[in-house]
């Protein structure tokens, strides 16, 4: 993209001032429709060295109400806190509430070419990184953002140029780093990196717009005019339905929860407590050696109302070190978590390397009570299934053991547990109105979690059914699937 880049003429500086003036008005009109609409804007600046992005951001932002907008600045190379999470993690953090614009000073692209720089990234880390990049630039454009992208384009002459003035003022001279100067002199070597990266994340949700920069307001009004232009799509855009993916990620085929038989699934309480003991000892020597070799862990839970997650989570925790491991309740989304992409709040609760992350209750949320609900449209959640999956494929190739249980019971054992904990005072703050509610719906509810399950129970993270209508065979059945995965991925 770079080698074939086309300037345009440059238009005079009477012009040039007069289109500006126009543009930034424009782009300061904007901002009260984007919060009415609740349109959420990634800018994201990147470029070469001394184009002046920052320059740039800066009079971009003086037309917003600065309640409106954050700057990211991230550094270039994640911390070491930050290298025991996924690649995406420390961009996902950063993503903007739905009706404010978020302005990156380099994103996930910067990481990535100076890997490829340093030899420190190969071809396949290289393509799986840039397949990660164009899978979560277009969920965020099918999930209502808007993503706009900059690359500043400056030829290496006027780098070197630029380079030379800083380091002429003692004021400016400490700008100037060896990385810049390294890179003016492999001008050529970077250039097609650069040219790379840009081609191969070039989507038509989320296009490359290449700035020519050799002249600051003249960068500033292109800015300017691809902002408003996209603005302006998204803003018309906004409604509309996206494209439904079909399904590439090989499954694992579970049959529907009416042909789960529930009769046979029992144990005696002495059984229970012989197995219990014996498969907690061997789930914290796991837990030691999972945690020595980094391996991160990802237990999820769903299942039906009083069916006993809680007990079978506090089964597996008894035998973890508490300090390996977190358990995250997921209710109703808080308010600035809805504003988000509905994975955000999952994304910035993943454990890191060596840690256990139990889900009590998960994304699978779009997809269940988001869907019966009504809390999401139809093609929300249609294309969520796609989606959920690209995640869990993410955590997977990142090295997490994905554990995905579904606790079944029968609508007669949860109307009998419904009844106990209306009867028994210690107990009923178990059960709301809410929960007898979603009993009116066990039908509807089967059907969702039945495509559920089919649809995203893959070879990376398939599907583990928990009959729980004896909650002491579900314990067991839990530890021992949990203890096979472990040992599996220890042996990987």
């Amino acid at each position: 993209m770079l080698k074939d880049f086309v300037k345009t003429d440059l238009p005079d500086e009477k012009e040039i001032s007069e289109k500006l003036k126009e543009e930034r008005a424009k782009l300061s009109s904007f901002q009260m429709k984007i919060k009415e609409a609740s349109l959420p804007v990634m800018v994201l600046f990147e470029g070469w060295n001394a184009a002046g992005k920052g320059a740039i951001i800066g009079k971009v932002i003086r037309n917003i109400d600065p309640r409106f907008f954050k700057v990211a600045t991230l550094d270039r190379e994640p911390n070491e806190e930050e290298k025991r999470y996924p690649f995406l993690y420390r961009y996902m953090k950063e993503i903007p509430e739905a009706g404010k614009f978020r302005f990156f000073d380099t994103c996930w692209m910067e990481e990535i070419v100076d890997g490829v720089m340093n030899g420190e990234l190969t071809d396949e880390v290289y393509e799986q990184r840039v397949h990660s990049i164009n899978v979560i630039e277009r969920q965020l454009c099918d999930n209502g953002y808007l993503v706009v992208k900059f690359f500043f384009n400056i030829s290496k002459k006027e780098q070197k140029k630029r380079l030379d003035a800083l380091q002429e003022s003692k004021d400016t001279s400490w700008r100037v780093q060896k990385e810049d100067l390294l890179q003016n002199k492999h001008y050529e070597k970077c250039q097609e990196v650069y040219d790379r990266y840009l081609s191969d994340t070039n989507q038509s949700r989320a296009p490359w717009y290449i700035i020519d920069a050799t002249e600051k307001k003249w960068a500033e009004l292109q800015v300017l005019q691809f902002l408003n232009q996209g603005i302006d799509t998204a803003l018309k855009n906004h409604s509309m339905n996206v494209p439904i993916l079909q399904n590439t990620f090989p499954l694992k085929k579970v049959g529907k929860l009416s042909d789960i038989s529930l009769a046979d699934k029992t144990m005696t309480d002495e059984e229970y407590e012989i197995e219990l003991k014996v498969l907690q000892k061997e789930l914290k020597d796991l837990n030691n050696k999972i945690y020595r070799k980094k391996i991160p862990v990802i237990i999820a839970y769903e299942g039906w109302d009083a069916a006993g997650k809680g007990g079978n989570i506090k089964r597996i925790t008894a035998a973890l070190d508490p300090r390996d491991y977190v358990v995250e309740p997921i209710a109703s989304p808080e308010p600035h978590e809805k504003a988000r992409h509905y994975l955000w709040r999952f994304w910035t609760r993943l454990p890191k390397t060596g840690h256990i992350t139990i889900f009590d209750r998960t994304w699978y949320g779009r997809v269940m009570v988001e869907r019966l609900e009504g809390f999401c449209s139809e093609n929300d959640w249609q294309r969520a299934y796609n989606e959920i999956n690209e995640f869990e494929k993410e955590l997977s190739d990142w090295g997490a053991v994905i554990i995905k249980f579904w606790v079944q019971i029968d609508n007669e054992t949860q109307l009998q547990r419904f009844t106990d904990r209306q009867n028994t005072p210690e107990k009923q703050w178990k059960i709301t109105d809410e929960d007898w509610r979603n009993r009116e719906k066990w039908d509807q509810y089967e059907t969702a979690i039945d495509e559920m399950i089919a649809k995203t129970s893959t070879e990376f993270a398939p599907w583990y059914i928990l009959e729980s209508v004896d909650k002491k065979y579900a314990r067991i059945k839990a530890l021992r699937i949990v203890i096979e995965q472990l040992k599996a991925a220890l042996n990987r």
